[in-house]
């Protein structure tokens, strides 16, 4: 499917249209930003690796989402516009070295503030429902698989060390050479299963 026709399948795009065309450009972004916030603000906070700093520029992005989509000329989708707008914010907030200047209406700031808070609270809980729900797929792998994947995904131990833990500090480096070589095919099949079984819980796409 191409942009333009995914565009046209949008419910989404199309009701804000409706909305920007009654020239009712809160409702449209408030729409938007409940709509698309919940995604950005989880790549705001992987891409900034800092839930705080991704919460700071997911505020951000709402402040310019609001003002500026009366202007959005629909060239891309409203989706690729909303991560470019993302990616923008955290490029201008990491550039930044002291606290941002607010860049709305004194009289708007707590309606957005109240409805970023709002997004994030929601996502939040999602996040957290989603997590437990990993963890408990997570229990479900046998012991050696579930400390491979949480030492080589969750603390990005290199290979060789990964073979220390198992194999312990006499190893020889022959031995260490062949364990690390054992354990990427089992990390890879043992990802390969993860993955699969959280998709099929919906926990992953």
């Amino acid at each position: 499917m191409t942009e333009v026709s995914a565009r046209e399948a949008d419910p989404l795009e199309a009701e804000v249209r409706a909305l920007l065309s009654r020239s009712d450009t809160a409702a449209a972004a408030t729409l938007a930003i409940r709509a698309r916030g919940p995604e950005i603000l989880r790549f705001l906070t992987s891409l900034l690796d800092d839930p705080e700093a991704g919460s700071d520029a997911f505020s951000l992005f709402a402040e310019r989402l609001w003002t500026t989509l009366d202007q959005f000329a629909w060239r891309c989708s409203l989706r690729s516009w909303c991560f470019r707008l993302a990616r923008n914010a955290a490029i201008d907030l990491r550039r930044s070295n002291r606290p941002r200047g607010r860049e709305i209406p004194l009289s708007q700031a707590s309606e957005i503030e109240r409805l970023a808070a709002s997004v994030r609270t929601e996502t939040a809980s999602v996040l957290r429902h989603a997590q437990s729900e990993l963890d408990a797929l997570r229990a479900t792998l046998s012991e050696e698989d579930r400390l491979l994947l949480i030492l080589r995904l969750e603390q990005k131990l290199a290979w060789l060390d990964l073979a220390r833990v198992f194999l312990g500090e006499d190893a020889t480096d022959e031995d260490l050479r062949k364990e690390s070589g054992r354990l990427r095919k089992r990390f890879q099949l043992a990802k390969d299963r993860f993955v699969e079984a959280a998709r099929a819980r919906g926990l992953v796409r």
